[in-house]
């Protein structure tokens, strides 16, 4: 009788052990995901561009973790719809990493992989053949950095301009996470 009491009380505490090492695991994984979240910044940016039958429309959102005060990395989408009346309509879909570096507080310099894949239609009465292909960039930039706000120029690396979505290398830019 006395050695089913000792594993009864066995059984009981090794539960009520698992149950604490449960629950403080539970709350360790909670403290770590809000760790987690707290270096999540999101961002992006919205273009919009129209005049004498010409329409163009981005989105691009992107969210970036903050490593320290120096180092942030992240990933973006991009999408874009062109048109230019009576010559040809566009849309642009892809993804983008980005590593961000603060020199200074002030000065951040940038290296960005984008790939895009372009699919361009052109109005049968030009003769143009339709494209459809994948475009990648690579941008290194620099920029002057206060707050939430970083406004500069990035360079394609890559650039081609037969296929670039882009009308130059150069690109300025302003970059906003919150």
């Amino acid at each position: 009788m006395m050695v089913k009491k000792s594993i009864t009380l066995n059984w009981k505490k090794t539960a009520l052990l698992l149950i604490i090492i449960s629950f403080s695991l539970s709350l360790s994984a909670q403290n770590q995901e809000k760790q987690f979240w707290d270096h999540i910044r999101f961002g992006g940016g919205i273009g919009l561009s129209f005049g004498d039958g010409f329409f163009s429309g981005t989105l691009a959102p992107s969210a970036i973790y903050k490593l320290n005060d120096q180092f942030s990395m992240g990933v973006g989408l991009n999408g874009t719809y062109n048109k230019q009346k009576n010559f040809y309509f566009s849309t642009i879909f892809g993804g983008s990493v980005i590593g961000l570096f603060n020199v200074l507080q002030e000065l951040q310099l940038s290296a960005e992989f984008e790939e895009l894949n372009v699919s361009r239609t052109w109005d049968d009465s030009l003769g143009f053949v339709d494209d459809n292909y994948w475009y990648p960039a690579l941008f290194l930039g620099a920029g002057y950095s206060t707050g939430n706000v970083t406004v500069g120029v990035k360079y394609d690396v890559l650039y081609d301009e037969t296929k670039s979505v882009y009308a130059d290398a150069y690109i300025p830019f302003i970059r906003v996470y919150f």
